[in-house]
């Protein structure tokens, strides 16, 4: 007699993995304030293109309104570029999000910077690595553009300034992508990384950590990231995975890497400090260019489910002086 399908694993409800391997998706999305998002629309220019045509996968870039635009002349002043990769545990998250697409709009214009927010591919539909390997290609699709891409985005993009923004498993992404481009690299000329930010960046491991096991935060628990990390790393790993954790017994030595500079924030009450804290340390031990700051009393995703907040322009102000630190 066959049984019908059961849930393997429940996600908030929003995702569900069925015995058979099929998986249900919610269409709810985290929202933003209606003010806040139509307040950044008004300073910014974002459009939306197909940078993967394999797997239909989009970006959205946002531009900051200046001065020159109302005179039609886009060349005389070239801006940063931002690649921010969002969070989600793997399992969650597009740029067409409202709290994503506000904070994205927010970044371009408080940073001056044209900002990239590409999707990937996302688990258990999808496991790691394919989000890696999907924001490698985003950054492909830069190196594209400055060999003669479209003119909206060409237009004003400084193809010699480009940092990559990863917010929570965006952070996780962050860093395999720092690894694999390395520091000094000319393959994706002319775009040139500068450096990287990991916001509370998603790593884990099997031994615990003491924030790990504190106590929860208001929509963070250990219970949710052992789910994400079982929905999103390859059947049958741990979570010492080298994908989950960069200093796991099989993952690669760093020793010899050359790496951009990095910049890690985290915030005092988030499960994941512990992880992040030692990542810098351990990096820093390394000889590598890194620096660690940790937002007091702050819980996880404070930036995106906040972004109208003063902690968030005093977060962006650090952000803009690491830019401008490493723009030479």
């Amino acid at each position: 007699m066959a049984f019908p399908p059961h849930i393997v694993e429940d996600c908030m409800g929003l995702l569900k993995l069925f015995s058979d391997g099929t998986v249900f998706r919610s269409n709810i999305q985290f929202q933003e304030q209606p003010s806040i998002t139509q307040q950044h629309n008004n300073l910014v220019l974002f459009k939306d293109y197909i940078f993967h045509k394999k797997f239909n996968l989009h970006l959205r870039i946002y531009k900051p309104k200046l001065d020159n635009d109302d005179n039609g002349d886009e060349s005389k002043e070239k801006l940063p570029v931002l690649m921010f990769l969002h969070g989600g545990g793997f399992c969650f998250g597009s740029c067409a999000w409202p709290h994503i697409h506000a904070c994205c709009a927010r970044l371009a214009v408080d940073l001056r910077a044209v900002v990239v927010a590409p999707d990937y591919r996302l688990a258990p539909e999808h496991r790691l690595p394919a989000a890696v390997e999907d924001c490698v290609e985003a950054v492909r699709w830069l190196k594209r553009q400055g060999h003669g891409g479209d003119a909206w985005v060409t237009g004003r993009v400084d193809f010699e300034r480009v940092f990559v923004f990863g917010d929570s498993s965006g952070g996780n992404i962050a860093h395999h992508l720092a690894v694999q481009l390395g520091s000094g690299s000319r393959e994706m000329d002319p775009v040139r990384v500068r450096g990287y930010v990991l916001m509370g960046p998603f790593f884990g491991g099997v031994v615990r950590t003491k924030s790990e096991v504190g106590p929860p935060e208001q929509m963070l628990t250990l219970d949710l990231l052992d789910r994400f990390w079982r929905l999103s790393i390859p059947i049958g790993e741990s979570r010492d995975h080298p994908l989950a954790n960069p200093f796991g017994p099989n993952s690669p030595n760093l020793g010899g890497v050359k790496l951009d500079p990095i910049l890690v924030i985290v915030g005092g009450n988030e499960l994941l400090k512990d992880r992040a804290k030692d990542y810098a340390a351990r990096l820093k031990e390394l000889g590598k260019n890194i620096e660690y700051i940790e937002f007091k009393g702050k819980e996880h995703g404070f930036l995106t489910h906040d972004s109208s907040s003063q902690v968030v322009q005093d977060l962006l102000q650090i952000i803009k002086h690491f830019m401008l630190q490493n723009s030479n």
